[in-house]
């Protein structure tokens, strides 16, 4: 499975970034395929472990602030994987096609 999702910390004042960095940083740890752009970060893997780095993302954010809105997004398509990379090369070849 696919999860897309934002994390923003309320309550912290105007600049979130470090605590969006720590957010990234447990993602990245944890040894799934992800993604980060400006909007969200994408996850790739079994349902518990995704879900499970979200959470753990969270607990860290939701540590330093009092208050964390969570965006999530899922795409559940069993016996697909790659499915990251796979989406965004489709497109690319069609868009190639022209």
């Amino acid at each position: 499975m696919l999860i897309a999702f934002s994390i923003t910390p309320l309550g912290v004042g105007e600049s979130v970034g470090d605590l969006v960095a720590d957010a990234v940083r447990v993602v990245r740890e944890s040894g799934l395929p992800n993604r980060t752009d400006a909007m969200f970060t994408t996850v790739e893997g079994e349902w518990d472990e995704v879900m499970a780095v979200v959470k753990a993302a969270v607990d860290t954010v939701a540590a330093r602030a009092p208050r964390v809105s969570l965006v999530l997004k899922a795409d559940l398509r069993p016996g697909v994987t790659d499915a990251m990379t796979a989406k965004v090369a489709h497109v690319e070849a069609r868009l190639a096609e022209g």
